[in-house]
Order: structure tokens, then sequence, then C-alpha cells
């Protein structure tokens, strides 16, 4: 029970981290979701967004980043 409880930790810091991060790139003006290459349809009154590069950048970012923690992590 302490390992899952000790994830949920771990777990909750990420997501506070991440939340940060998201926060301070819109005070700083950082475009996430409006990079170019993100499709945006609208037709009327319906809107359909799909933000590829946005996605393809984050992904790119989380890997560096988890491939790094995982290093220091196995020393």
């Amino acid at each position: 029970m302490e390992n899952i409880a000790r994830w949920l930790v771990i777990g909750g810091v990420v997501l506070i981290l991440i939340g940060g991060g998201v926060y301070l790139a819109s005070r700083l003006g950082i475009p996430f979701g409006r990079l170019p290459g993100d499709i945006r349809i609208e037709r009327g009154s319906s809107l359909f967004y799909f933000p590829i590069v946005t996605s393809c950048l984050l992904s790119i970012l989380l890997t560096v980043v988890l491939n790094i923690i995982i290093r220091f992590l196995n020393r």
C-alpha cells in the first residue's frame, strides 16, 4: 500500500509541475495550441481543432525530459 501511495504523490507533484508550466507559458506569451501547423476549421457555429504541431512538440519535450530522469535514476 505504501508503494501505491508513493506513486500517487509523485503523480500529483508531476501534475502540479505541468500545470505550473502551462500557466507560466501562457503568462509569457508562448502560443501553445496556436502554433503554425495546428489545424483549426470553423464553419458556421461549429469548430474543429486539432493541435498536431503542439502535440508533436510536447511529445518530443516529454521524451527528452523522461529520458534524462530515467538516466539519473539508473545511476
